[in-house]
């Protein structure tokens, strides 16, 4: 899940592209000059959003969501990690200047820039101060709530003028921390269209009708919004239209009139339709690389994204029946020697996705997945099992014959057996699957593979005694599991009770090593985290896939470089005349 987020800086990524329905086969691929609808409108394959407000909700941080809630509403800051900027702040997609640091680095002092909303009104500090209200009084009902977290950490939130605010924390922090996955979560909002008087009963209405998003393009709360982007139309589970907001005032003005996201059922309706040049942005699925020779000759261009993102397996610690099992470190390292990352990103992700191997995602370019600390050995995996008292009955049913080896609250015929909540529409997940199925079985353990359109929804945090707790394994990785905002600590993750910490892993050593990557300005501490979640396995790390293999008509700009941290800025994309 993703500091999109897309995590969703920070957000769990769930894939552009997979949805509703879609139309066949036909048709051509133009060079330029246009795309499937004409010279003003690119059509994109995406998810349907089903999300509007800019502060997100359980349940709904799925990376689409912030693409769509990113075209409407500008965040206080954005990001590059191209390391031409202090602290990964793009200067010009920003609303605000870099932060003035002082006070022995507790106080961060902003300035916003001059920019309007789309009714032609001012943001300002009131409009910042309005979505601190909104949170601080409702902060139990945002997904990027985290006791202690911001904006716990908060001392003083002080306005000085229509465009100047500081925020004094609680003791000093990383400042590139505190940057990058702090304030990487405002989002002025216009107070002046929204404000009800009372901070509860407004975020009341406004999740009211984020719940509702068959009204969407017709309630008149979305209207006023600072993006280049505005909503002409929504299909609930279905195509989504964003027209250009001729009053946009920032800089990266759009160059286009309309994107049109469609959804598709899968991979299969997706590439049919790319085939026959009838979107002009999607993407290849890896079951379908081989073609990327054919897109090309037809006028497409491919390129693989990238994304500053990390792939696991969640395991459910707080299950009332596998989670003892769980909670046991031989058990999570022989799970994670059953599974053969090398040639599962080799061959079912065709060369397209690489080993996860820790918590912080490797470089472009860098040796990914190189010194794992579990590499895939199922030998070593029997033995392992075998030392700690299960009898392994290859191709059949492990179960403990030694409860006393087994490790506290396992009993004696207790089986290995597990359901993975994985997603559908995804061919090569599927195939993975019934490889990593397959590897287990041979030393007796026993998957099952459930597959639902949205394994985050159903796969929640939980306590041992809600019926919710029953699931064991999920996977929400086809296109990456998490997707870092600039700095990749694990405060959101991998901390006892973060907010998207959904298998409530706890290990105090780990705590205590996530608060000093936040706190300590020392470039080790991430590292040092690292190395003890890489051995420690709060979840099995699985082949880490680039967002996906974009295909897109060569007659296209603008769309490369395509973001790491999951975000999509439709305005700078334009025809080439």
């Amino acid at each position: 899940m993703g500091t999109r987020t897309r995590i969703v800086c920070g957000v769990v990524a769930i894939g552009l592209g997979l949805s509703a329905c879609s139309g066949g086969a036909g048709g051509s691929v133009q060079q330029s000059g246009g795309g499937a609808q004409g010279t003003d409108t690119v059509t994109v394959a995406f998810r349907t959003p089903n999300w509007i407000l800019p502060i997100s909700a359980p349940g709904f941080t799925q990376g689409e969501n912030d693409i769509f809630s990113t075209a409407l509403y500008r965040k206080l800051y954005s990001y590059k990690l191209d390391g031409s900027s202090a602290d990964n702040v793009d200067p010009e997609r920003s609303l605000a200047e870099p932060p003035a640091v002082s006070d022995g680095g507790k106080t961060l002092t902003i300035t916003l820039k001059d920019n309007t909303w789309s009714d032609g009104k001012p943001i300002t500090t009131k409009d910042v101060q309005f979505w601190w209200d909104l949170v601080t009084a409702n902060k139990d009902k945002w997904a990027s709530y985290k006791p202690g977290g911001f904006p716990d950490n908060i001392d003083s939130f002080k306005v000085k003028d229509d465009k100047t605010f500081s925020l004094t924390t609680n003791k000093p922090y990383n400042t590139a921390w505190f940057v990058g996955n702090q304030l990487n979560r405002i989002v002025p909002l216009p107070q002046h269209a929204w404000d009800k008087g009372d901070a509860k009963q407004t975020f009341e209405e406004l999740t009211a009708a984020s719940k509702d998003p068959k009204s969407y393009a017709t309630n008149p709360l979305w209207k006023t919004n600072s993006g280049p982007w505005k909503l002409q139309s929504y299909v609930p589970s279905g195509e989504v239209v964003l027209a250009k907001q001729d009053t946009y005032s920032g800089t990266d003005k759009p160059k286009l009139n309309k994107i049109v996201l469609r959804p598709f059922t899968g991979d299969d309706a997706e590439f049919n339709v790319l085939r026959a040049g009838q979107i002009d942005y999607g993407y290849i699925p890896p079951a379908n690389l081989s073609q990327k020779g054919y897109l090309e000759s037809k006028g497409y261009k491919v390129a693989p994204w990238y994304g500053w993102s990390i792939t696991y397996l969640q395991l459910n610690f707080n299950n009332p029946k596998t989670g003892v099992l769980f909670k046991q470190p031989y058990l999570r390292q022989a799970l994670q020697m059953l599974i053969d990352q090398p040639t599962i990103s080799k061959v079912i992700w065709s060369g397209m996705a690489a080993p996860t191997c820790g918590p912080v995602p490797a470089k472009q370019g860098s040796p990914a997945g190189q010194g794992c600390a579990y590499p895939f050995d199922p030998a070593k995996a029997k033995q392992l099992l075998e030392s700690h008292g299960w009898k392994v009955t290859p191709d059949g049913q492990t179960t403990c014959a030694d409860p006393a080896l087994c490790g506290e609250g396992i009993a004696k015929d207790t089986p290995l057996s597990f359901t993975v909540t994985s997603q559908s529409g995804f061919a090569a997940t599927t195939k993975m699957f019934a490889e990593i199925k397959s590897a287990m079985a041979k030393v007796g353990v026993q998957l099952t593979i459930k597959e639902v359109p949205d394994s985050v929804a159903v796969t929640p945090a939980c306590k041992p005694e809600e019926s919710k707790c029953d699931w064991d394994l999920s996977f929400f990785g086809s296109q990456g599991s998490w997707y870092y905002p600039a700095f990749a600590s694990g405060e959101r993750l991998f901390q006892t009770d973060a907010p998207v910490n959904l298998g409530s892993y706890s290990n105090p050593e780990a705590d205590k090593l996530i608060e000093k990557a936040q706190f300590s300005d020392d470039a080790a501490a991430l590292q040092e985290y690292n190395d003890f979640l890489a051995k420690d396995l709060p979840v099995l790390w699985m082949p880490n896939p680039v967002y996906q293999i974009s295909a897109y008509k060569s007659g296209l700009q603008g769309v490369e470089p395509q973001d790491p941290m999951n975000l999509m800025y439709f305005q700078d994309w334009s025809w080439k005349s």
